[in-house]
């Protein structure tokens, strides 16, 4: 698939970025980095790659979706709630940056749906420090933290511009054979986007929007444990897989009409679980 025609694809969803999996890479990772490898045939063929873009869409919406739920029932902005920027500089392997630069971009979703310029800078410049300390400068266009300034006040203009910044993110990382890297942002991206679904009330299982974005979550979760399962010599990826697992199980449980109180709260406790395992340094 072309490079063009995703991006024309992407900017139809709100805040949605297509994930580019890999052809021919090979994998190994030590404990503080994840780095290509000629031992490990861990090899996609080209359909197989075509097919993980056209069926998974990255579910970054989660972020806007709660954002714009929140609007309707007039909640307020809960800033809290969100990955501390000053924790960055906590995060010193490329594995931990990697999946806080997805917790961080979820988070930069979520302030710039509510239009919270001081927050909107805050997540840009962190996500700055991470792309630098990630060595993905050529990744990200230079003028991106002066062009979200200009937008700050236009919401969907802002949602392009980031959905196509990640996707070229992405589209770097794999070509330069560190397809490892972006699956982790991928996953430190959704938990966040999860997490911030399930916290932002102490109620979540008596709102009905709430729990419609829980449930929609169900498949784009079959497809992130698909992919990161595609790595199992990855030490990082396979651990990030392992600590979803929990909440993929229970997800397993649940039918496509309906998701008890019970299930609801253990999706709740087991995203935070996840998302403790990411954010801590």
């Amino acid at each position: 698939m072309e490079v063009s025609t995703m991006k024309n694809e992407t900017t139809k969803l709100i805040g949605g970025v297509c994930l580019t999996a890999l052809v021919g890479m090979t994998i190994s990772l030590s404990s503080c980095t994840v780095r290509g490898t000629n031992n490990d045939q861990n090899i996609m063929s080209k359909e197989k790659v075509e097919e993980n873009v056209r069926e998974f869409v990255y579910p970054l919406p989660t972020a806007f979706e709660v954002t714009e739920m929140l609007n309707r029932i007039d909640a307020a902005y809960i800033l809290d709630i969100c990955n501390d920027p000053e924790n960055v500089d906590k995060y010193i392997t490329e594995v931990k940056r990697a999946m806080n630069m997805g917790v961080y971009s979820a988070d930069l979703c979520y302030a710039s749906t509510y239009n919270q310029s001081a927050a909107v800078r805050r997540y840009t410049q962190t996500i700055r420090a991470l792309v630098d300390a990630l060595d993905m400068t050529q990744a990200v266009d230079p003028e991106l933290a002066t062009k979200m300034v200009n937008l700050e006040n236009n919401k969907e203009g802002m949602t392009e511009l980031i959905s196509n910044s990640f996707y070229d993110s992405y589209d770097y990382l794999n070509r330069k054979n560190r397809g490892p890297v972006s699956i982790l942002i991928v996953a430190g991206s959704w938990v966040e986007g999860l997490y911030i679904a399930t916290h932002i009330s102490d109620d979540t299982f008596d709102n009905k929007e709430m729990v419609k974005i829980v449930m929609s979550q169900k498949e784009p979760l079959d497809k992130l444990v698909e992919l990161l399962g595609n790595y199992p010599n990855v030490e990082a990826v396979k651990e990030v897989r392992e600590q979803i697992l929990p909440l993929y199980e229970t997800y397993r449980t649940i039918d496509a009409s309906s998701i008890s109180e019970d299930q609801v709260m253990s999706i709740k406790k087991q995203a935070n679980a996840v998302r403790e395992y990411i954010v801590k340094p």
